[in-house]
């Protein structure tokens, strides 16, 4: 991925009252975009689309 690509995507947090963060459902908007890219650089081959989601997973985390 290109980093002006991953740099332009934002994760949205927010803190409860007793100071813990929880992620946005944009998460999965954010994993999708993710892995777009990721699919998009090995040519949109198929067949990998899990593995595509499971390293945006890991990259994001």
């Amino acid at each position: 991925m290109k980093k002006s690509d991953k740099d332009s995507l934002e994760v949205v947090v927010i803190e409860d009252d007793f100071g813990s963060t929880n992620d946005l459902p944009d998460r999965d908007a954010t994993l999708a975009e993710l892995a777009y890219y990721k699919a998009e650089n090995r040519g949109f081959h198929p067949g990998h689309d899990l593995d595509d989601w499971l390293a945006a997973e890991q990259e994001l985390d």
